[in-house]
């Protein structure tokens, strides 16, 4: 039946997302830019300014690598077998000749990996964006995405076959990797947080346009596309 859905084609974008939470939205983009000026900018200060950079690398690999068991199953929902093989071999090679995944010999070699999800599950099986929603702790994201990251939380196969203090150990190198991120890409964000007139619009703006780029919904040449980081909130 899954194979069958992913024949579908994508549904035509809406010329404005729909925001009817707005209100909402706006709310809990207040409560996500407090957490980040509270808690998640300073400890990805923090945490930047005492891990050097291999170690932020390596805790990044291993993150990238933790994710790939995901990315397999979602390519495979996507009657993708190509980025299913890819995404496998590349799993394999980091695991082993990578210890682990804390080096990417995969890259190297020439074999990057396909990153997907259930949001571009769902997308590829034909259903619509819908509204923007703006997620607490997560971020920018739509309806369709939202229902997307839930899958992958309760559909992730390490979920169901590591044990409780590996399980943990993964919780933790993911929150290392976002906070990683998070200093990466701080002078971008911080730009749009605390120095755009409506950060929120600011925000939407970018976020719509990376995903619809992400799933090849926009040209790269079109000139009102800007793809300023990968994500945010590091997802």
């Amino acid at each position: 039946m899954c194979l069958a859905v992913a024949g579908c084609s994508a549904p035509p974008l809406p010329a404005v997302t729909p925001d009817p939470y707005e209100g909402r939205n706006r709310s809990v983009h207040g409560f996500n830019k407090t957490l980040d000026q509270t808690i998640v900018r300073p400890s990805a200060f923090g945490y930047g300014g005492v891990a050097p950079g291999p170690l932020r690398s390596g805790i990044q690999n291993i993150s990238l690598n933790l994710g790939l068991p995901s990315d397999i199953v979602n390519s495979l929902l996507q009657a993708r077998p190509g980025a299913a093989l890819e995404n496998t071999v590349r799993l394999a090679v980091n695991t082993t000749i990578g210890i682990g995944g804390v080096f990417d010999p995969a890259t190297a070699m020439g074999i990057e990996g396909e990153p997907t999800g259930y949001g571009e599950t769902l997308h590829v099986w034909g259903m619509a964006e819908g509204n923007y929603v703006e997620v607490p702790l997560i971020g920018p994201s739509t309806d369709r995405d939202a229902l997307g990251l839930v899958m992958d939380i309760f559909l992730d196969p390490l979920r169901f076959t590591l044990p409780t203090v590996e399980a943990n150990v993964s919780t933790g190198v993911q929150i290392l990797a976002g906070l990683g991120r998070r200093y990466r890409y701080s002078d971008t964000i911080d730009s749009i947080l605390y120095d755009s007139a409506d950060s929120y619009a600011q925000l939407k703006l970018l976020y719509l346009q990376n995903r619809r780029f992400q799933l090849g919904q926009t040209v790269e040449n079109d000139a009102d596309f800007v793809d300023p980081y990968e994500d945010p909130y590091g997802q």
